[in-house]
């Protein structure tokens, strides 16, 4: 549910440049700290390092990788594929222009829109001039621009596997305190990048990432909480605590640094505080992705047909709502049939393939059974899994 309301509140904030009405005015009351969506990718990011670490806590490397990658690259290359040949070429006839000119494999079409992005490295957000003078957000950038939001998804894959390399060494079973470690380290470098961004960039250029740098720490604040969710005190006096920390530093300064922990603990305080009766919603579908990545992607062609001269409000509503049935979409279209594969092929994981490596199969019937299960344990039997290690 939290996921669900932080993917709706980046909507609400990318209103503002797509819809022409001026700059976020969370920017003011923050003082230049935050926007509404910097917030809200604050808190995805506490909350995928929390449940990222879990669950390389509960899987080995191969496992681990597998699962992550099914859960965030389908969805994407999905909405690439959508922009590239289904919106952008929709867009391009309905101003005029001839569907064969479309498909040319220009330096800047579709073709070369799909094969610049789909790793994650943004090559390009534009195909053509599409938008660059029929949006607000065009007009003012001065370029083509589908999907402003898929930015920040090439972090969270470089957080994955700072705990795929976690999971690799046994860090997160054995060295768990290796985490904190790493988080101390990372929130010193945001110290430093908050007062002096060219110092770090000086000796390693990719450090003077500012972005890199913050959204590294906040999701090991989170995936810190992960290791040790069974020292750290769950605790109303803490969590109103915590929510303080947030608003005071929001308003005065150091939310950036003494903010995020704070509310990386405040967030994933009220997901356990949630009432049950909430609780159901996300359990068994997830559109929170869907919604993120669609959304912004929604905006742009609700610009371009004018909506946003009904007033920020109707726009914003109206771009949620079309967001959430691409999110529908998404998830029952490609999401959840990527994540049946969990436990397939490289899911069943490195004890079941070096059991199958030695001629150890532990038999059709009894993996049959066990369809479904996260890890390999009842799947090989203790003595198959001595051999194997």
């Amino acid at each position: 549910m939290l996921r669900l309301l932080l993917a709706s509140l980046v909507i609400f904030d990318h209103a503002f440049p797509t819809g022409g009405f001026g700059r976020d005015p969370f920017w003011e009351l923050t003082r230049g700290q935050a926007s509404l969506g910097s917030i809200a990718v604050g808190g995805f990011f506490a909350i995928s390092g929390y449940l990222i670490a879990k669950s390389g806590m509960s899987s080995d490397i191969l496992q681990f990788m597998w699962r992550r990658s099914l859960r965030i690259f389908p969805a994407y290359w999905g909405v690439l594929l959508i922009t590239a040949f289904v919106v952008a070429p929709v867009i391009w006839v309905t101003a005029g222009g001839a569907l064969g000119d479309f498909f040319a494999r220009a330096p800047n079409g579709p073709f070369h829109y799909v094969a610049g992005n789909w790793t994650m490295n943004i090559g390009t957000y534009g195909i053509y001039d599409i938008f660059a003078e029929t949006t607000p957000y065009g007009q003012s950038v001065k370029a083509s621009v589908f999907n402003g939001s898929i930015w920040t998804l090439i972090y969270e894959w470089r957080c994955y596997l700072v705990i795929g390399v976690c999971v690799a060494f046994g860090v997160l079973a054995r060295a768990k305190a290796v985490v904190p470690a790493l988080t101390v380290g990372f929130f010193v470098l945001q110290i430093i990048n908050l007062s002096n961004p060219a110092s770090l960039g000086s000796i390693a250029p990719f450090l003077a990432d500012t972005q890199l740098v913050a959204l590294t720490f906040t999701f090991l604040v989170g995936s810190t909480l992960a290791v040790y969710s069974r020292s750290v005190p769950f605790d109303d006096r803490l969590g109103v605590l915590a929510g303080l920390i947030v608003i005071v530093t929001l308003r005065y300064g150091a939310f950036n640094t003494l903010g995020i922990i704070a509310g990386a603990y405040f967030v994933l305080y009220l997901a356990a505080r949630l009432p049950r009766r909430l609780q159901w919603i996300g359990a068994r579908n997830d559109y929170s992705y869907g919604v993120y990545i669609y959304g912004f992607l929604v905006q742009q062609v609700l610009a371009y047909l004018g909506v946003y001269r009904w007033g920020y409000g109707w726009f914003a509503l109206t771009a949620l709502v079309i967001s959430l049935g691409c999110a529908w979409l998404s998830w029952h279209g490609v999401e959840k049939w990527a994540m049946s594969l969990k436990n397939w092929g490289p899911g069943k994981g490195l004890v079941f393939w070096a059991a199958m490596v030695q001629g150890r199969w532990p038999g059709r019937k009894r993996i049959r059974s066990t369809v479904g299960a996260d890890t390999t344990d009842r799947i090989l039997d203790s003595e198959t899994k001595r051999n194997a290690k």
